[in-house]
């Protein structure tokens, strides 16, 4: 391969929330961080070449996005899922969770109701409530090893509710969802009038066979009701930029939004995340083939070493995300010993499953993006701390 992912890269000392507040958030500073959800990786290099290019002129003023920065948007989503949108559908949001605030404070009122789909990105819960919204609950259910939608479940819950707030892929469980299932939620949402907020921001990174669909390509009349998010920082590793775009093809929506933006003064940017979203959209695709060659060994190592070694662990094959969905349930454990043991025992860091919902209790999530050396390290001492515990293997 012509990318390097086993270069060793410290990131201790560099602000990192990742490494740097190991102490804080766990209460040692020595474990493995396999929580944040950024990568251990590189950003592509004709984005830092494109940045240290920049940082040769002396000035950091105010910028503005040009045409081609919003032309390499289209041109990135026609290429990679197939969905032709027009650049006037576009808008610039300063992260994908802010612009769903924004969504959610532009087209909802306090009381209203939004839908999630525990086990899901936590931050959806916690903003809906923050805001006043109502949190409405339809779970994916674990069939086998495989996540699915309880479709009866989401047509009682939509029929109650302003917004669907959907994760597409699925963080936590690494579901990629079919045109089949897109096209029954959309169809659900266009009963019930109800708007979709598409956090897809993921979207890049699905492995083969899978194939992302964005919903809102699938028929005018869920494009009509959907605002869809997307961001090179997943992707490119670029999350400290704050760099994301939603597209939103319903014209009065999209004045809507523009206003609730405008109330905020929140659209300048960076100079540096409008550099860098161009310039890896438009260079960045043989970096991210390669990447996403070398994440689905990572995967394949854990589900082997864990079929091989420690059955009693069951994960879920993630579809697409770089992170894996990790059931310990059983282990004779409450879900807070499971947490303490990987903290104290284990000496991992990762993210305790019941902050994506109840639905998590008894599961962690894992977040693989790093050098395969550090994976095989982690799963040894998970290994060796279930061993010593005398954990049903």
């Amino acid at each position: 391969m012509k990318y390097n992912f086993d270069t060793v890269i410290p990131r201790e000392g560099t602000f990192c929330e990742k490494y740097d507040l190991r102490q804080r958030i766990f209460g040692r500073s020595d474990v493995i961080p396999m929580w944040v959800a950024d990568m251990d990786f590189a950003s592509p290099p004709p984005v830092l070449e494109a940045i240290a290019r920049r940082l040769q002129h002396p000035i950091l003023g105010y910028s503005y996005r040009s045409d081609s920065y919003w032309q390499s948007i289209v041109e990135w989503v026609d290429r990679r899922n197939g969905w032709k949108i027009d650049p006037a559908w576009l808008e610039f949001v300063p992260g994908v969770v802010p612009g769903l605030v924004l969504a959610l404070r532009a087209f909802t009122q306090p009381g209203d109701g939004v839908v999630i789909q525990p086990p899901v990105y936590h931050p959806f819960a916690r903003q809906i409530r923050l805001n006043d919204r109502t949190v409405l609950n339809n779970p994916v259910r674990l069939v086998g090893n495989h996540y699915e939608i309880d479709f009866e479940d989401l047509d009682r819950k939509l029929a109650e509710a302003k917004v669907f707030l959907m994760s597409n892929p699925h963080n936590p469980t690494g579901r990629v969802f079919t045109r089949e299932e897109l096209t029954r939620i959309g169809e659900l949402c266009v009963k019930h009038d109800v708007l979709i907020l598409a956090d897809e921001i993921h979207s890049d990174l699905v492995y083969r066979p899978h194939k992302h669909l964005h919903i809102a390509s699938l028929d005018k009349r869920f494009a009509d009701r959907t605002l869809t998010f997307i961001a090179p920082s997943k992707t490119f590793n670029l999350a400290g930029l704050s760099t994301a775009s939603v597209i939103i093809p319903n014209t009065s929506l999209l004045a809507q939004f523009r206003h609730e933006i405008a109330k905020l003064h929140a659209d300048q940017g960076t100079i540096f995340g409008t550099l860098a979203l161009e310039t890896a959209y438009r260079q960045g695709e043989e970096w991210l083939d390669e990447l996403l060659v070398y994440l689905q060994g990572n995967i394949d190592y854990v589900l082997r070493f864990l079929q091989e070694k420690m059955p009693s662990v069951r994960a879920v094959r993630p579809e697409g995300t770089y992170l894996m969905w990790l059931n310990f349930s059983a282990w004779p454990f409450s879900h807070e010993e499971l947490t303490r043991f990987m903290i104290d025992q284990a000496a991992l860091g990762l993210n305790e499953g019941s902050m994506f919902g109840e639905e998590g209790r008894g599961w962690m999530r894992m977040n693989i993006a790093t050098r395969r050396e550090v994976v095989r390290q982690a799963m040894t001492q998970l290994y060796e701390a279930a061993q010593k515990a005398g954990l049903p293997l």
